[in-house]
Formats: C-alpha cells, sequence, structure tokens
C-alpha cells in the first residue's frame, strides 16, 4: 500500500538544513583553532551558544521551492492532489 506523509518543516527551510548551517557557523566562528580539552571545548560551546541566542540570530533562508525544483527537479515534484 502506498501511502502520501505530510510533515510539517519550518517556513524557511528544513530543520535539518538549518541544523546543517547551524553547525557550520558553529565550526567556523568557534571551533577554528585548537581546544584543548573537553572542559574548554564545552565552556567554548556554552560562550558562543549563549551569544548567538542573546542576539537572536536568525537564519536567512533564501532557497525557495521553484529554485529547488529547477535544480533538483525529480526530488521537488509538483503534485495535484486535485
Amino acid at each position: 500500500m502506498r501511502t502520501l506523509e505530510f510533515h510539517y518543516t519550518p517556513k524557511h527551510g528544513s530543520w535539518l538544513n538549518q541544523i546543517e548551517l547551524e553547525f557550520s557557523v558553529l565550526s567556523r566562528q568557534c571551533l577554528n583553532r585548537r581546544i584543548g580539552n573537553i572542559e574548554e571545548l564545552r565552556s567554548e560551546i556554552a560562550t558562543w551558544e549563549k551569544e548567538r541566542n542573546q542576539k537572536r540570530i536568525k537564519i536567512d533562508w533564501r532557497f525557495q521551492v521553484d529554485n529547488a525544483r529547477e535544480k533538483m527537479g525529480c526530488l521537488y515534484p509538483n503534485v495535484n492532489l486535485s
């Protein structure tokens, strides 16, 4: 039996893409140097996270569905349910 399932994702991009972006920023802004031990690593990440949350940094998602269909049409088909 074939089923069609709908899953909620945030308005501007999927949660997985947002997590990937956050890890990329974390890597560039916080983890781009040698960190000597796990306690220092935890402290650095906590400080980075606190500052980022205080600034209320948001992801500016620019990749729209039409762009996705143009670049990866087989993964983003048009679905007509009528």
